[in-house]
């Protein structure tokens, strides 16, 4: 900020958005904005001179990168917009605090301070929402939407993480008008921002609003139960796993894929599907080690938690045990098979998985291998027994 103000006045660049509003709101900040009077140009040559390390990340945006003390804060020259086709923006650069303010997304977000910690507040409203946990739009809503769809769902993902009460009516009643504009929305964006809503301590009061708006069927291809959303959403903080209960298990591959979720996600999402609900909370034990081994533990409890959601169980006193019970290695391996004449093929492959069904089947006993081993080499040995 010293820097900044040497090169262009007292008053050229302030602190903006999350950063000011997580303060005001007595949270974390993770993200620290700096929005500046300064031309990207200036900016650079001010950090510079400064002995600061300055990256043009985005100046055809405004937004150079200084790095100080190994971190990175984002120094955003001030923005009016010229031209908006819903996804992106043309903009101009602009000394004008109140114009800078204008074209962001909510009175919360459209917060300033200065270095000295004097917060300005362009809108008129962003510090009344930010002590009442309100999350309403700057301006007419259907305008700030209109400019980037993207803004429906940082509505509702802003509202998980800040809001209180009920949402704002008009802004609700906005994105319901406009739902449709999601589809339009790159896969990336849409998901990068509804794993962040649904990463919230409780994003069931969001995801119900989205929900009463159509936008969620439009991003997960139907009808969820929320009522089982919200025993998940209690039961883990994962979003991934609080994603996978709305959708239909049928579309799980189809909303991965228009999702553009990366390889591992789907393949957990895929694993987390349960057709024929062999995993319970009120299995035994022994079937739920059986089922641990055969799924691994990531697909075991997923599947479990969901399960519990389902079924308004309560999944820790099997969870607890699992969670404490490492799976054992097969004891036994193409070696054992070789030392009792068997050549390796086809012939070993097929005893061994009948060793691990039977050594499955009796609950992973420590002892007992040799003999497990040398009954199933003597059944197939003898072969069937021929008959007139």
């Amino acid at each position: 900020m010293e820097a900044l103000e040497a090169a262009g006045g007292a008053d050229c660049a302030r602190f903006v958005g999350g950063c000011v509003r997580n303060s005001l709101m007595g949270q974390s900040v993770d993200d620290i904005d700096i929005a500046t009077r300064l031309q990207p140009s200036a900016t650079m040559a001010a950090l510079k001179a400064r002995g600061l390390r300055a990256i043009p990340t985005g100046v055809d945006h405004g937004t150079v990168t200084a790095v100080a003390g190994g971190r990175p804060f984002e120094i955003t020259t001030l923005r009016r917009d010229v031209e908006t086709d819903g996804r992106r923006a043309v903009v101009a650069f602009t000394e004008d605090w109140a114009e800078d303010a204008a074209r962001r997304d909510f009175r919360l977000n459209a917060l300033y301070a200065g270095a000295a910690g004097c917060v300005f507040d362009p809108t008129g409203g962003g510090l009344s929402d930010a002590a009442q946990g309100r999350i309403i739009f700057v301006g007419d809503p259907e305008a700030r939407i209109r400019e980037d769809y993207l803004r429906i769902l940082r509505f509702f993902r802003f509202f998980a993480w800040y809001g209180t009460g009920a949402p704002d009516a008009a802004g609700l009643a906005a994105c319901e008008r406009l739902s449709a504009g999601v589809e339009r929305l790159s896969a990336e964006r849409v998901s990068k921002e509804l794993l962040k809503l649904l990463s919230a301590c409780d994003p069931t009061p969001a995801v119900r609003a989205m929900a009463q708006a159509g936008v969620l069927a439009r991003l997960t291809g139907g009808e969820a139960d929320l009522s089982v959303f919200e025993t998940l959403a209690r039961l883990t903080p994962d979003p991934l796993l609080r994603l996978s209960v709305l959708l239909p298990d049928a579309e799980a591959a189809a909303v991965a894929a228009r999702l553009r979720l990366s390889n591992a996600q789907r393949d957990r999402l895929l694993a987390a599907v349960d057709p024929a609900g062999d995993v319970s909370p009120t299995m035994t034990e022994p079937a739920a080690r059986a089922a641990l081994y055969r799924l691994g533990r990531q697909a075991f409890e997923d599947r479990l938690l969901k399960a519990a959601a389902r079924s308004r169980a309560d999944p820790e006193p099997l969870l607890a045990p699992m969670r404490a019970w490492t799976p054992p290695r097969l004891p036994v391996g193409g070696r054992d098979l070789a030392v009792r004449g068997v050549s390796p093929g086809p012939q070993t492959g097929r005893l061994l998985s009948a060793f691990e069904e039977s050594w499955i089947a009796d609950d992973f006993p420590d002892a007992g291998h040799e003999a497990r081993l040398d009954a199933l080499v003597a059944a197939i040995s003898a072969g069937p027994t021929e008959t007139r």
